[in-house]
């Protein structure tokens, strides 16, 4: 069964969106180096409570296998491609050479770039909808958890193709789902959570991997955003859902912009805080993403790189 549209669900991915192109700008993650790991501790983990929560068993296995290709497709493009741009360009991850065992890691194994979150949101659906399928009408919810859990831990630790932490924040997602939880009463939006975020946050101990304290941060960003989000004006609430049901353009072309953005950076040193580099790249990203997803409609491109005749969403 599909679930009820939640805008404040599009509206949580485009603040998110945001933050990764931001922290993937190395001037920014180098001259915050503390923000970022603060930034880290809750940004990719509610992506993947979002996708958790939103990732179904009720397909069919032709309809599962078709919406997996078509996330994979695009997916390996773009890392091959930032596999090759990583060979001329100066970036600080070392890509390796262009031999096809080296790309077949890159794509299969350990992805570069931010795609890795594509490499492991491809994981967990696959774990969860075989695991979920095969057992959702033996054993109790709690027991199918478990066991798609233990699937999440074998992919994990014992082939080594994703990070636990993260496929555990997946699973609080499929829990959220499997119980049938208002996500919205769940994570109740107030403004004292906040404060508890901000308090945690100033203890290194308390950021980065999946620790009670960790959860707690999560689990209060979430809260705080969704508190703000009825605060918004109109126009800017309709900005971040249309932002929102477009994250996955914004995700994979935004490398092409925070790349080129080295080569302007010069210009900007006027303003040692980076705030500026940091806003105009953002426009900058924001709006290139956009524009090549519309040209890629357009020119009828999208049928065969996304599987879809239009790509670049509305709000509604």
């Amino acid at each position: 069964m599909m679930k009820r549209y939640i805008p404040q669900l599009d509206y949580l991915k485009s603040l998110f969106i945001l933050l990764m192109i931001l922290f993937h700008l190395v001037y920014i993650s180098d001259t915050y180096p503390y923000l970022k790991r603060v930034v880290y501790t809750f940004h990719v983990p509610i992506f993947l409570i979002l996708s958790g929560y939103l990732s179904g068993t009720d397909k069919s296995v032709k309809q599962f296998s078709v919406s997996l290709w078509w996330l994979f497709f695009p997916y390996s493009i773009m890392e091959l491609g930032y596999v090759l741009a990583g060979t001329v360009l100066p970036v600080r991850e070392q890509m390796g050479d262009l031999s096809i065992a080296n790309i077949f890691r890159r794509i299969f194994i350990d992805p570069a770039g931010p795609y890795w979150y594509l490499h492991t949101l491809l994981l967990c659906r696959i774990v969860h909808y075989f695991i979920g399928n095969l057992f959702k009408e033996r054993v109790g919810n709690l027991a199918l958890l478990i066991l798609i859990g233990l699937g999440f831990w074998g992919v994990s630790q014992g082939l080594g193709l994703m990070w636990l932490p993260h496929s555990m924040f997946f699973l609080i997602g499929v829990a959220i789902s499997l119980f049938k939880l208002d996500f919205l009463k769940l994570f109740s939006p107030s403004p004292l959570s906040g404060a508890v975020a901000v308090i945690l946050c100033c203890y290194p101990d308390n950021i980065g991997g999946f620790s009670l304290p960790g959860v707690v941060i999560v689990y209060s960003v979430i809260s705080l955003l969704l508190w703000i989000y009825p605060l918004l004006p109109a126009a800017v609430a309709r900005f971040s859902l249309f932002i929102g049901r477009n994250t996955l353009c914004l995700l994979l072309f935004s490398p092409i912009f925070t790349m080129a953005s080295r080569f302007y950076l010069p210009y900007f040193m006027f303003d040692p805080t980076g705030i500026c580099f940091a806003l105009f790249t953002l426009v900058f990203a924001v709006a290139g993403c956009l524009a090549i997803t519309w040209c890629m409609d357009k020119l009828n491109i999208s049928p065969w790189f996304f599987g879809q005749k239009r790509m670049l969403k509305s709000c509604l």
